[in-house]
C-alpha cells in the first residue's frame, strides 16, 4: 500500500507547480496569484520501484495576515497529523520569512519526517540564497526548481528514502472484503457506521490495520462478513478550527488506498458538489470498487419515482465516463435499504474478482470485433486475433492481442469495455483493456 506525502507552506511558494511535477501532470492549477489552489489535490508518484500518494495543501483566501497565519497553521497541523512525510517548500528568492520560522517551529515540535524545499533556483544565481535556509532548523534545504525540473530527481530520491518501512510483522488480515465509507463531511458517513456496528457489538472487533492507521472493523453477522475500512479519528466530531475540506480529503485517501470496494456517501438534501466529485476521483484512481449511497433520502423535498430517476441520472452524468456502478437511495438515520448497501458492496466485491474463462471471451469478443472492427488508420488495418483474462490483477483486466497496438485509439478501447460489461457482470467495478502486439 502507497504511503502519503504532504506539500506544505505559505502560499505562492511553488506548491502547485512542484506538485504537477512530480505527479508528471497538470492537476494543479498553477497562477502567480496567491491563493490560486482552492480544492486539495491528490495524485501518485511512482519512482525507483516506490510507489507514494501525494496531496497538496495549497490555497487560501485571506484578507491579512493574521488569517493568513492561522490557515497555514490549520493546513500544517492537519498535514503532520496524517501524512507520512512532510515536503516543506520555501522561496529561494525570497528567503526565510516570518510565516516560514512559523511553520518551521511546528515542524520541528513534530516528529514526522520533514524535507525542506528551496523552489525556484531557476539560474545559478539563485543558489547562493539557498544555506540561508539552514536557520530554520529542519536540516538540508534540498534546491530545485519546479518549472524546469532541476533537482527534483535528487529530491525523490530523499523522499523515498525518508519513506517509513512498512512493518512486516503487521497483523495479517482475513481474505474478506474491506469497504470504506467515504464522503464530504456530514453526507451521513458517521450515521451509517453507527447503524452497522450500533448493535450487537460484541461480535464487532477492532483490528488495528497498516502502519498508515487504518482500523479495520470486523462486521460479522446477518450473513455478511466484512472489514469496515476506518481511519483514525473517522467517528470523532470535528472541531470547529480545522478545516474539514481538507481533513475529508485527506482522511478519504487512506481509507480508499486500504479498501477493496469505496461506498461514497452524497447527500440527498444538497447534491452533487465539487467534493463528491474530487472524492470519486480518488477512488478511480486508485481503482477501487464503487457503491454510490444517496443518504437522507427520508428527507428530500421530492421522494417521488420521477426524482429519483433524475437524481440518478444527475449523478451518472457528473461521473461520466464511468458510469456503470450501482447507486443506492437510503437513510441511516432510519436505516432505510442501509443492508442493500451492504449487499451491493458485496455483489460489487466479487465482480472486482470475476474471471472468464478464455474460451468464452475470444468467442463473444472476435465476434464483437468482426462486426464493428477498428477504424484503419493511414491506411492501414488493425486486425485483433486473440484476447485473455490477466489472472491475478487487483482489477478485471483484459489482453487484446493485435497486429498495431499503437493505433487502437481510446474510443475503440471504451467500445471494447463496453461489450465486455454487456455480456458479464462487473457492475461497480473498473476495467482495465490493454492492447498487446501479437
Amino acid at each position: 500500500m502507497s504511503q502519503l506525502v504532504a506539500i506544505v507552506g505559505r502560499p505562492n511558494v511553488g506548491k502547485s507547480t512542484l506538485f504537477n511535477r512530480l505527479t508528471e501532470s497538470r492537476q494543479a492549477i498553477v497562477d502567480e496569484t496567491a491563493g490560486t489552489t482552492r480544492d486539495r489535490q491528490y495524485g501518485k508518484v511512482d519512482w525507483s520501484g516506490r510507489e507514494f500518494s501525494i496531496v497538496d495543501t495549497g490555497g487560501w483566501v485571506v484578507n491579512s495576515d493574521d488569517i493568513f497565519e492561522g490557515e497555514i497553521n490549520k493546513q500544517v497541523h492537519l498535514a503532520i497529523e496524517q501524512a507520512d512525510e512532510i515536503l516543506f517548500v520555501v522561496d529561494a528568492m525570497n528567503g526565510v520569512t516570518d510565516l516560514d520560522d512559523h511553520v518551521a517551529e511546528i515542524l520541528r515540535k513534530s516528529k514526522k519526517p520533514v524535507i525542506l524545499v528551496a523552489n525556484k533556483v531557476d539560474s545559478n544565481e539563485w543558489l547562493y540564497n539557498v544555506p540561508e535556509f539552514y536557520s530554520l532548523g529542519l536540516g538540508e534545504p534540498y534546491p530545485v526548481s519546479a518549472v524546469s525540473g532541476y533537482g527534483t530527481g535528487d529530491l525523490l530520491d530523499e523522499i523515498i528514502k525518508k519513506l517509513p518501512v512498512p512493518d512486516d510483522n503487521e497483523e495479517e488480515l482475513e481474505e474478506i472484503p474491506r469497504f470504506a465509507i467515504v464522503g464530504r463531511p456530514n453526507a451521513g458517513k458517521s450515521s451509517l457506521i453507527n447503524a452497522f456496528i450500533g448493535e450487537d457489538r460484541h461480535i464487532v472487533t477492532d483490528i488495528a490495520g497498516t502502519t498508515r492507521d487504518s482500523i479495520y472493523t470486523r462486521y460479522n453477522k446477518f450473513g455478511f462478513d466484512f472489514y469496515l475500512v476506518d481511519t483514525a479519528g473517522i467517528r470523532k466530531k470535528q472541531k470547529v478550527n480545522e478545516d474539514i475540506e481538507y481533513y475529508s480529503v485527506i482522511r478519504s485517501i487512506r481509507a480508499i488506498e486500504a479498501s477493496d470496494v469505496c461506498i461514497l456517501m452524497i447527500d440527498a438534501t444538497r447534491g452533487i458538489e465539487s467534493q463528491d466529485a474530487n472524492i470519486f476521483g480518488l477512488i478511480q484512481r486508485n481503482k477501487k470498487g464503487l457503491v454510490v449511497c444517496v443518504n437522507k433520502w427520508d428527507i428530500a423535498e421530492d421522494k417521488s419515482i420521477e426524482a429519483q430517476k433524475h437524481f440518478e441520472q444527475a449523478i451518472r452524468n457528473r461521473f461520466a465516463p464511468f458510469t456503470d456502478f450501482p447507486i443506492i437511495f437510503c437513510s441511516a438515520l432510519t436505516k432505510q435499504r442501509i443492508y442493500k448497501v451492504v449487499e451491493t458492496a458485496v455483489h460489487v466485491y466479487e465482480n472486482r474478482k470475476r474471471e472468464v474463462p478464455t474460451s468464452q471471451l475470444n468467442k463473444v469478443m472476435l465476434e464483437a470485433i468482426g462486426a464493428y472492427p477498428p477504424p484503419a488508420n493511414k491506411g492501414k488495418y488493425i486486425k485483433i486475433k486473440y484476447v485473455t483474462q490477466l489472472k491475478g490483477a487487483p482489477v478485471p483486466t483484459f489482453i487484446f492481442f493485435c497486429n498495431l497496438p499503437q493505433w487502437v485509439k481510446e474510443p475503440y478501447r471504451r467500445f471494447l469495455e463496453n461489450k465486455i460489461r454487456d455480456n458479464w457482470d462487473f457492475n461497480g467495478t473498473p476495467v482495465q483493456v490493454f492492447m498487446r502486439e501479437k
